[in-house]
């Protein structure tokens, strides 16, 4: 049981769960009690987003550890399962199944909220997660922006199946008010950040991983390009997305006060400063190790500025924060 909590990647998945909950009730909710809405969407239907997302996401992390029994097996020996201490009869069951409840939750939301887009979105994540696993992860540059497209579509379908939910409750009129543009706003900022963090993320791990990849024949940036070329690939990639932050609270983000830009400058351009120090500095694999967990706890800050956008939010328009109090 635990070599297969392991396998799915079981933390990556709690932390995935905690992402589409602080999108839901910390950005969404205040959304939608600005404009008279005291609950966000149905129960039920946000149960079967998040069973759906981790079904799939699950059984896709099954499916990059089945196709890549050779790689892990000189890159991380120490930490290998598929083919060690699971089959890879075993694994492509798991893949399987998971990947089955996944679409058949997708498919039953859809049907509720009648959205064909919901639908498409379940049927498309499983083959792009299939294609990236079996071919485009050893291909330049288009493995790591189909992960990063995915990682960023399983926050961007919180607000597809809002508005859905919203639409099927009160129908097309519901796209004549500011809602839509407020969710896709908000959450469309979330979106681009998860989208680069993650394309950060992939990139650095490719460099963790250039001894496997290149036994494999891997067409990874490190190897095609060089380990200069792709560090200043990362330094151009840290540079936009600090730029783009700054733009969006100077232009964008309409509270007063400086406190968007205070945890901006604390909590995001600083730990990139640092990170921009680690990739510069690091030589051996251990560095890049922790280049990627600190590209991991860049993200939960970006993901944590919820509850700033809600406190805020909040207080603008005299919400009561946690059903608790009201901010003055």
């Amino acid at each position: 049981m635990i070599d297969f909590l392991k396998l799915v990647r079981y933390k990556n998945l709690i932390f995935l769960a905690f992402i589409q909950y602080v999108m839901q009730n910390m950005v969404l909710l205040p959304i939608m009690q600005v404009y008279g809405f005291s609950m966000p969407m149905n129960t039920i239907y946000f149960n079967l987003l998040v069973a759906g997302t981790l079904f799939i996401a699950g059984g896709g992390y099954v499916l990059n550890d089945y196709f890549d029994i050779k790689i892990d097996a000189i890159n991380r020996p120490d930490k290998q399962l598929v083919g060690v201490k699971i089959s890879r009869q075993s694994a492509m069951l798991a893949h399987q199944l998971l990947t089955g409840l996944g679409v058949i939750c997708g498919f039953i939301l859809a049907f509720l909220l009648h959205s064909f887009t919901l639908g498409f979105i379940f049927i498309v994540i499983p083959g792009l997660l299939w294609f990236y696993s079996a071919s485009y992860k050893r291909q330049l540059i288009i493995g790591n922006l189909v992960v990063a497209f995915i990682a960023s579509m399983s926050i961007l379908i919180v607000g597809i199946t809002q508005l859905a939910a919203l639409q099927t409750e009160y129908g097309k009129l519901i796209f004549e008010t500011p809602i839509p543009h407020q969710i896709y706003g908000w959450i469309g900022g979330f979106v681009f950040f998860s989208f680069l963090c993650t394309w950060m993320r992939e990139i650095v791990k490719d460099i963790e991983d250039e001894k496997g990849d290149s036994e494999m024949e891997c067409h990874t940036m490190p190897i095609f390009w060089g380990l200069k070329k792709t560090k200043w690939f990362l330094y151009t990639l840290i540079i936009l997305t600090v730029s783009a932050l700054f733009a969006a609270n100077f232009f964008l983000i309409p509270f007063e006060g400086t406190l968007s830009l205070r945890y901006i400058v604390f909590g995001i351009v600083i730990p990139f400063a640092v990170l921009c120090y680690l990739i510069y500095h690091a030589k051996q694999i251990e560095a890049y190790r922790q280049a990627s967990m600190l590209l991991k706890i860049i993200m939960f800050v970006g993901v944590l500025y919820a509850f700033v956008f809600y406190y805020l939010e909040a207080k603008a328009f005299g919400l009561v924060l946690f059903n608790l109090f009201i901010i003055k």
